[in-house]
């Protein structure tokens, strides 16, 4: 049994997370980081992303939206673990 398990992390980041990028850069990172999963925008202002890799690496990402995008500002992001659904087979942008 690996030391690392698989997880999902659900992300709802606030802050000047829309229109900056943000969703581009969060798609290379987790795609650095070997994790699946989505990113959105929501109609109310927030980015929403699930992934789902091993723990430390979903937690790297979890980190690392604080920083985001070079032109976001980040005020919080709220997280959400859970165990996987298997549902991704990469990370994607979602167009809304």
């Amino acid at each position: 049994m690996s030391g690392d398990p698989t997880t999902r992390l659900e992300l709802s980041v606030k802050g000047r997370v829309q229109g900056v990028w943000y969703r581009e850069h969060t798609r290379r990172e987790a795609e650095r980081l070997g994790l699946v999963g989505t990113v959105r925008n929501m109609p109310d202002g927030t980015v929403y992303a699930k992934v789902e890799g091993p723990r430390s690496r979903c937690a790297a990402l979890e980190q690392w939206c604080w920083t985001g995008s070079p032109a976001s500002s980040v005020t919080a992001v709220d997280s959400r673990w859970s165990d996987p659904s298997g549902e991704f087979a990469r990370f994607e942008v979602v167009w809304c």
